[in-house]
């Protein structure tokens, strides 16, 4: 209603928001960047290594009487050591999750977005390429950019057709970045290795959508933030954020429209 002065966010992606409709009523909006960093970065790597090292399917075989007898190559995945790592959006979240990854034995590192970032990329000697090139060449592909026009549906067919067969896909930014069909048929074609989701299109997903019935795919229902501290942090400030912006003061993380 004509009412609406301030909207408050308990989250750092704003997609959700009707950004057009807010902008033409002069509608302050407060978001809340920053204090979830850490812990999406941290479930990003879980994310990787529990894809990668096929921990889901190996602890289902537990339960379900599947581990027998040793086996060679029984439940082998792919390893971090000595691997390229391809970050999508080297943003506050990448940054901290090649931060994480760097201990792990990454040879090198790639990233990719709207331009090049020489001083954040410096840190972990990451070299800006294009997106196909960024599939071609990585092992390990973390998408963790904004959702915007230009990034939506990205990560496609001719994308899962340009990672090598061996290569594990790896989303915690915003389900429409993904094609799903798309990451499906790449999936059960062994295109390529493995991928972990913690964002899908819709949310949740429906029980019965194709990707579920997938072994090598790990889906999480959207809990990059869900620490208790961040999640107590990201409310602390959505209610500063609310309060700074209906006594009309500057909000301590205000969207610039």
């Amino acid at each position: 209603g004509p009412g609406l002065k301030v909207i408050s966010t308990l989250s750092v992606g704003f997609d959700h928001l009707a950004l057009d409709e807010i902008k033409k009523r002069g509608i302050r909006v407060g978001y809340t960047p920053d204090v979830l960093t850490d812990a999406t970065a941290e479930l990003s790597v879980a994310l990787l290594l529990s894809a990668c090292r096929r921990l889901p399917e190996a602890a289902e075989q537990v339960k379900s009487g599947g581990w027998t007898t040793w086996k060679p190559l029984w439940m082998c995945g792919h390893g971090l050591s000595d691997s390229t790592v391809g970050i999508v959006g080297l943003g506050r979240i990448g940054q901290a999750v090649a931060r994480r990854l760097k201990p792990f034995g990454v040879r090198r590192f790639l990233y990719t977005g709207s331009g090049p970032k020489p001083e954040s990329a410096a840190e972990f000697g990451a070299e800006f390429v294009p997106l196909t090139r960024l599939a071609e060449e990585s092992d390990f592909v973390v998408v963790t950019c904004a959702l915007t026009p230009a990034t939506q549906g990205m990560c496609n067919k001719d994308f899962f057709g340009r990672m090598k067969k061996t290569s594990v896909f790896v989303n915690t930014s915003r389900g429409a970045v993904v094609n799903q069909e798309d990451l499906y048929e790449a999936l059960a074609q062994g295109q390529i290795a493995a991928a972990g989701l913690d964002v899908t299109t819709p949310e949740p997903l429906p029980t019965d959508h194709p990707l579920l019935s997938l072994r090598n795919c790990v889906i999480l229902p959207h809990i990059g933030s869900a620490t208790y501290a961040t999640r107590s942090a990201m409310a602390v400030l959505a209610a500063k954020n609310l309060l700074a912006g209906l006594r009309g003061e500057p909000m301590p993380h205000e969207l610039q429209l």
